[in-house]
This record gives C-alpha cells, sequence and structure tokens, in this order.
C-alpha cells in the first residue's frame, strides 16, 4: 500500500508509547490496520526527561506496529501534553482602515497574528490561538465575521500557552527516530475528537483523559473549545500512594490496582483479603481490599477535585455556560472501578466513559475500542484529516499547471488572440484556507527545524 493510502498517529505517554496505522473506508470510518506499544521509559508526566530512552521505546512501538501491519512508517502525527501546558482567555481587537469593504481571511489573520505577539514568561511560547467569538463594531456573539461589514474586528481569544523546550525535545525524540514529524496536535484535543460527539461539544461537556502522569481537561460549549489544562498528577500517583501504604514493590502495587482497585471503599467487606508473594523467601504480606480501597479513594478524590476546580474555573456555574453534557472520563486511569459514581458524588455532573469506537470501522479489534488509545485514536483521526487536505490541495495545483498548459498551447496553435496570463489561472485555483490547527503545525514545525 502507498504511504499516502495510510496515516499514523504517535501518542507519547507517560507509562506506554503507541503508535496506530489506519486508514479510512468507504463508510468514512477509520480501519486500523496495526498497532504497536512499548513501555515508555523517558517520559515522566507527559514531559521528556530522557532522550535516549524515549527515542528507543518511539522506535520499539513504530517497529511493532509495522510488523503487525505490514506496512512502512514514515510520517507520524504526534500529541503534546504535559505539566507545562496552560491556557489562558485573552481578548483583542483591530481598527480596520476601510469599513466599506466586508471583513476578509487576512482581517481575521492580522487579529490571530496580533495575539502571537502577546509577551509570555521566559522560556514559553504560545502554541496556539483560537478564537471563540468576535465582536463587530460592538455587535457580540459572532461566530464567522468574513463578508461582514464593520470598522472595528474584535475576538475573545483561548490560548494554549506551552515551554518551548519541552516541545523541541518531543521533535528532536521523533526526527532521531528516523520519523517526520506530520504535525501536533494537543492530546486534549486529540481525545476530544475520538470521544465525543458533536452534540455533546454543543451541549457543553467537560473531557477529564485521565492518563498515567498527567489528567487532561478539555472543556468545550457550543461547539467551541473553551478551556484546557493539564493536571500534573495520573494513575501513576495511585500506584506510587499503593506502594508506599502497603509497603511494597511497585509491579505488585500496578497489578493490585488493576485487578482488585476501587474508588469506592464501602464495597468491601472487612474480611476481604489478598495475599502478596513476599520478597526473596520472605512472609508473603495480607492487604484488606478495604484499606487498598481507601488509599486509592484519597487519592483519586484529590485528583477529581483539581479536575472540578478548573470547570468552577471555566465557569460553569453561570447558567450561560452551564455543561449540560456533563463529564465524560477517558484514558487508562478512567478504568478503575466505581470512578463515574465518585466523580459523580464530588461533582454532581453526569458523567459516562468515553470509548473511541464510535468512529472506528465494526472489524477493528476489541482492544483498541479501550479507552486507554484515546488519544491515539484521536490522533490518528487528526492524520487521516490532515494527510485528505494534502491530497486535495495537491490536486487542485496539479489541475491548475494542466490548465496552463493547455491554454499556453492553444495560443502557440494560434486558436487565441490575446496573451493568456497563465499565472492568473494559477492563482484562480486557491487551496483551501488552512485551519488555525494547521497554521500552528506549520508555525511549530518551522521553529523545530530552525532549533535543530
Amino acid at each position: 500500500m502507498e504511504p499516502g493510502k495510510y496515516s499514523v498517529g504517535l501518542d507519547i505517554g507517560t507509562t506506554k508509547i503507541v503508535a496506530i496505522i489506519g486508514k479510512e473506508n468507504e463508510y468514512g470510518k477509520i480501519e486500523v490496520l496495526g498497532i504497536g506499544k512499548s513501555k515508555s521509559l523517558g517520559v515522566h508526566r507527559g514531559v521528556v526527561n530522557n532522550i535516549t530512552q524515549t527515542i528507543k521505546s518511539i522506535q520499539q512501538a513504530v517497529e511493532e506496529a509495522e510488523a503487525t501491519s505490514g506496512l512502512k512508517i514514515s510520517s507520524v502525527v504526534v500529541g503534546i501534553a504535559g505539566q507545562h501546558i496552560r491556557s489562558l482567555q485573552h481578548s483583542d481587537y483591530i481598527t480596520r482602515p476601510d469599513s466599506e469593504q466586508v471583513i476578509n481571511e487576512d482581517d481575521v489573520d492580522i487579529l490571530v497574528n496580533q495575539v502571537y505577539k502577546l509577551i509570555m514568561l521566559p522560556g514559553e511560547e504560545i502554541i496556539h490561538v483560537l478564537p471563540q467569538e468576535y465582536k463587530v463594531d460592538g455587535q457580540a456573539e459572532i461566530k464567522e465575521p468574513i463578508g461582514m461589514y464593520g470598522g472595528r474586528l474584535e475576538a475573545n481569544f483561548h490560548v494554549v500557552v506551552g515551554q518551548v523546550s519541552s516541545i523541541k525535545n518531543v521533535g528532536r525524540c521523533i526526527k532521531s527516530a528516523g520519523l517526520d514529524l506530520g504535525s501536533i496536535t494537543l492530546e486534549p484535543l486529540a481525545s476530544a475528537n475520538a470521544v465525543l460527539s458533536q452534540e455533546e461539544k454543543e451541549a457543553g461537556i467537560a473531557l477529564i483523559d485521565i492518563g498515567g502522569g498527567t489528567t487532561d481537561v478539555a472543556i468545550f460549549k457550543d461547539g467551541i473549545i473553551r478551556h484546557t489544562a493539564v493536571i500534573p498528577f495520573g494513575g501513576n500517583v495511585i500506584t506510587e500512594d499503593i506502594k508506599e501504604g502497603c509497603s511494597i514493590i511497585e509491579k505488585q502495587a500496578e497489578l493490585l490496582k488493576i485487578k482488585f482497585g476501587s474508588a469506592w471503599p464501602g464495597e468491601n467487606k472487612d474480611n476481604e483479603i489478598v495475599s502478596i508473594p513476599g520478597l526473596r523467601g520472605r512472609e508473603p504480606k495480607e492487604i484488606t481490599l478495604k484499606n487498598l480501597s481507601k488509599i486509592i479513594r484519597a487519592r483519586v478524590v484529590e485528583i477529581i477535585e483539581q479536575v472540578y476546580m478548573e470547570i468552577k474555573n471555566y465557569g460553569h456555574e453561570d447558567q450561560k455556560k452551564k455543561l449540560i453534557g456533563g463529564i465524560v472520563l477517558t484514558g487508562g486511569g478512567s478504568q478503575l472501578k466505581h470512578l463515574k459514581q465518585l466523580v459523580e458524588y464530588i461533582t454532581g455532573m453526569d458523567t459516562r466513559i468515553g470509548y473511541p469506537n464510535e468512529h472506528l470501522a465494526g472489524d477493528s479489534t476489541q482492544d483498541i475500542a479501550s479507552p486507554l488509545y484515546a488519544t491515539g485514536v484521536g490522533l490518528l483521526m487528526n492524520a487521516i484529516e490532515t494527510n485528505a487536505k494534502n491530497k486535495e490541495i495537491a490536486l487542485e495545483e496539479a489541475q491548475a499547471e494542466k490548465e496552463a498548459i493547455v491554454e499556453n498551447n492553444q495560443t502557440e496553435e494560434g486558436f487565441q488572440t490575446e496573451e493568456p496570463n497563465t499565472t492568473s489561472t494559477k492563482k484562480e485555483v486557491k487551496p483551501e484556507r488552512k485551519s488555525i490547527f494547521e497554521k500552528w503545525s506549520d508555525k511549530l514545525k518551522d521553529f523545530l527545524d530552525n532549533a535543530e
């Protein structure tokens, strides 16, 4: 199969690195062709802290995906997260020189580029500028200002900021693993694409992706991303607590959490005991499941409270900003028993577990439809979309060139008396306007190339 026919999403997580190869079938669903998974050894709380180890883990996941699919991976779409990601709200405006002319794409671009010039803290860079809604001459709640008359164009922006060095390190790992960086997507947004429906985004919803090292929050309302945050706690902190609280090794703590862990101590009876083998001939340890649940619950409550704080910061308590859709939990950490009930109990909001199976073709394996792979599937969807757009632009450019050649030939043969303007023919077929995400990806790729 030609490389253009399939796409690859690469999720660089704290506990695992996943490479998913897939393509879109004739029904618009995603067909997974291969998947590779490796233990993530050089990432801490979503940030690369060991380049060599991360490169090895990426190569391992990519090789496994290539082996299962029989395809060669050259370019990948990568997710970016980590505790260094923060977001802020910002308003800005431009005064147009001629209010008799309608607002066009250039005016919007000038306004967006103005926001990129905001002064950030040392070592930080704006990686994302997302317009929320526009105002034209004081008229509010405009979703698309292009084509309107007005002298003053104003907008509220959702600005995502990240640490320059952390972003450069991800780019370096990809290049050193022998891969091309197709584009970069914010992980909470990739997960949201995989598990949320458009109706939920319209109604208002908070997506909580509980990973190994971080918990990502993305809040949508009226179909627009309103708030993003990365909380530096995840499933690993719960494992760490079990390890300390029960005086056992990490491997045993992780197994205990997965097999017997619950976020609701009330359901365990006092006499339910699990026996852990001792180290090197030592006596086995006996741990009551009630105690185990108490340890887990204490940490989970802390994570949920931080998440709820983010939801309140967005303004959920304001009637206009109310999240009717409630909460969707996804990521590996969302598989913890009774977590849904605990989240509902603390926040009082409707909650469901998000599975990325909505966009997958029916014959995709059951394993991939797990919340564990939500980010990976979201990144694959992004890769397929980017590939399709690039193909469209290439086709339009080829068509424009063809038309220019035909017109040239006709002139030479004397069919036309006027000199054809070949350049204007080329200009007529304008490639589709790039989305904010694509512009951001291009900007970031240039930035990474220059940093080499």
